[in-house]
């Protein structure tokens, strides 16, 4: 079992900036990937950025330039750096991750919503 943690959600103007966290815990022996969603109201839930355990990336366009991934291996955490928000950008973020045996599980999310 693995337990997800998100925090860093919270209210920012347009064009500021948020660092999301997510923290794994739990019983398990590695974790491949580890991904950050999003789901705004009346909206599918999508994927905004995901980092494998080697270090690759990939990005959604809409995304692309403004937010950076990134994990620490040793700690099991993962971060979203999220500059120059808009606020299209307003949803509940959530933390997914798959074990090297491709069970996955997904955090209880953390609302950031971007408004002046």
């Amino acid at each position: 079992q693995v337990q997800l943690v998100e925090s860093g959600g919270g209210l920012v103007q347009p064009g500021g900036s948020l660092r999301l966290s997510c923290d794994a815990s739990g019983s398990f022996i590695s974790i491949n990937f580890m991904g950050w969603y999003r789901q705004a109201p009346g909206k599918e839930r999508e994927l905004v950025a995901g980092i494998f355990r080697g270090g690759s990336t990939n990005y959604a366009d809409s995304v692309k330039g403004r937010f950076t991934i990134s994990r620490d291996n040793a700690k099991n955490t993962m971060f979203l750096q999220m500059n120059s928000l808009k606020p299209e950008d307003t949803a509940v973020y959530y933390c997914r991750v798959e074990l090297v045996t491709r069970a996955d599980y997904w955090g209880q999310g953390t609302q950031v919503t971007v408004s002046s």
